[in-house]
């Protein structure tokens, strides 16, 4: 039985497991998609889905045995797969690892990998919610925020100026392919 003002069911949770859940959909059904058209509903989907990895509240699980991963290292494979070869040579992208301005030395960093990695945490956090059991809810919800905080949120701010460049400054083929 739920709770009363249960923080599970708050609207910004629920409205996180939606956007979560259409990001999914768009990463299995990337293959279906031409590359222009996946790099407009990334640009989109990355801030969204940052402001909304801000919004989640912080709840402590009850029953922490009652957490679990789903995807399998062959779906994430998959995903990372499609995303390559949709994006191939764009994939690669360079970034700074450390928030310290004075730093200048740049990591090469791969659009498919950070997709892969960000679709694992929001789908198994979408499986485990959906399980529509209060200790899984809360299980769902702390993974995803802890993951936020120290996994996928890095990553989506690594992408935001990849697509950004992609999508607004794109180069012509005369000119250096674009790096960050």
């Amino acid at each position: 039985m739920d709770k009363p003002d249960d923080l599970t069911l708050s609207r910004n949770v629920l409205e996180t497991v939606a956007i979560a859940s259409e990001f999914c959909l768009l990463a299995e059904d990337s293959g279906k998609v031409n590359k222009d058209d996946m790099a407009r509903s990334l640009g989109s989907f990355i801030p969204l889905l940052y402001l909304r990895g801000t919004l989640l509240p912080d709840i402590v699980p009850e029953y922490p045995e009652a957490n679990e991963r789903f995807v399998a290292e062959e779906q994430w494979e998959n995903i990372f797969t499609l995303f390559r070869e949709k994006f191939g040579q764009d994939d690669r992208f360079r970034y700074l690892d450390s928030p310290d301005t004075s730093a200048s030395e740049t990591e090469i960093g791969s659009i498919s990998e950070c997709i892969a990695d960000i679709y694992q945490d929001l789908k198994d956090f979408v499986l485990l919610y959906k399980r529509n059991q209060i200790a899984a809810r809360e299980n769902a919800i702390h993974s995803v925020r802890l993951l936020f905080k120290e996994h996928w949120g890095l990553l989506l701010l690594r992408l935001m100026p990849v697509f950004h460049e992609i999508n607004y400054n794109q180069k012509t083929p005369e000119t250096e392919h674009y790096s960050l």
